[in-house]
């Protein structure tokens, strides 16, 4: 299949590019380049484009005959969504919506969108099921919830298959250690951690020691980047007109800040000392998914469950790659 993966330079959308092509797709890359990395994308399938140029959109989809989309591309930082909301709705609202209708100019009826659990906002239960209710509590998750139901209008209006998938925490990075994860500025908390490892950062800030949890700091449910991968093939593997998929993606279990940080610890050999900092503003006290759905529908099981081998991974790209690209 003939695949745009808008974003696609991104951290999750270049391991999806690459398990796409294992699997013997024919995958182009349309991304800006304002967080992605150039030397994440295989050589000869990137189109420099923004989201906002509808005309180059519809071009690219034209030209290169996709037959579905696959839309990584988006602003993804909690904290920074809550003091400047508007880039949020600009980039992920208004940006997702000039892709949505270049797609529909040129009769490409199929995409699977990167969603997020940032969508349940504080959820009445955890694990959490696609059933919880979606309460955002943050400009991010509000603007993610919102294409989510476009999407749903898009395919009851014109017969679209669509797969929104609500991920996790995505961590580690390709088992080769050729891609990985490499943002700037960096906000996740396993890069972090392992930044202070490599010398680059003097301690790690947790930021909440006094959530309702088992140790005080916040649980998430951390998500190898390749798992996160094969479960979009999946879903693109799915897609027919009129397919509605809203999945979480997750391993079921959660780790705590702390947890992370004696990951890293025991992976690295650093003893990564640790500072608490005040709560962030827009962050719920835990996250774990009820992946069973997922597991269900798409045929897919993540194979890293255990946060140690996805800190194991992540801490091979780190040391080959310790400046990230370099880009």
């Amino acid at each position: 299949m003939k695949v745009l993966l808008c974003g696609g330079a991104g951290y999750v959308g270049s391991h999806a590019a690459k398990v796409l092509m294992h699997e013997g797709h024919e995958v182009w890359v349309y991304d800006n380049l304002s967080e992605g990395h150039r030397a994440a994308v295989p050589e000869g399938r990137l189109i420099e484009g923004d989201l906002h140029d509808r005309l180059a959109l519809e071009r690219a989809l034209r030209e290169k005959q996709i037959e579905a989309v696959m839309h990584f591309a988006a602003s993804c930082y909690v904290g920074v969504s809550v003091t400047n909301p508007a880039e949020y709705y600009h980039n992920n609202v208004v940006g997702t919506l000039s892709l949505l209708e270049a797609m529909r100019y040129v009769g490409v009826k199929r995409i699977v969108f990167s969603s997020t659990c940032a969508t349940y906002g504080v959820p009445d239960v955890v694990p959490i099921t696609e059933a919880e209710k979606q309460s955002p509590i943050n400009p991010y998750g509000f603007t993610k919830l919102v294409i989510e139901h476009a999407l749903a209008d898009y395919s009851h209006a014109y017969g679209w298959g669509y797969a929104a998938l609500r991920y996790f925490n995505a961590s580690g990075a390709a088992a080769d250690g050729t891609i990985g994860e490499d943002h700037d500025p960096e906000t996740h908390l396993i890069p972090l951690v392992l930044e202070v490892a490599l010398g680059k950062r003097k301690n790690v800030k947790i930021f909440g020691d006094d959530y309702p949890t088992p140790d005080g700091t916040c649980v998430r449910d951390y998500i190898h980047v390749d798992d996160l991968a094969a479960a979009h093939l999946a879903a693109l593997e799915q897609l027919e007109d009129g397919t509605q998929l809203k999945l979480n993606l997750g391993t079921g279990s959660g780790a705590s800040v702390l947890e992370v940080i004696e990951a890293c610890r025991h992976v690295t050999g650093h003893a990564i000392p640790a500072v608490v900092a005040p709560r962030r503003e827009g962050d719920p006290p835990a996250l774990v998914a009820d992946a069973r759905e997922a597991n269900r529908v798409l045929n897919w099981q993540p194979q890293h469950k255990e946060i140690g081998s996805i800190v194991e991974s992540a801490w091979g790209w780190h040391q080959k790659h310790p400046e990230g690209y370099g880009d």
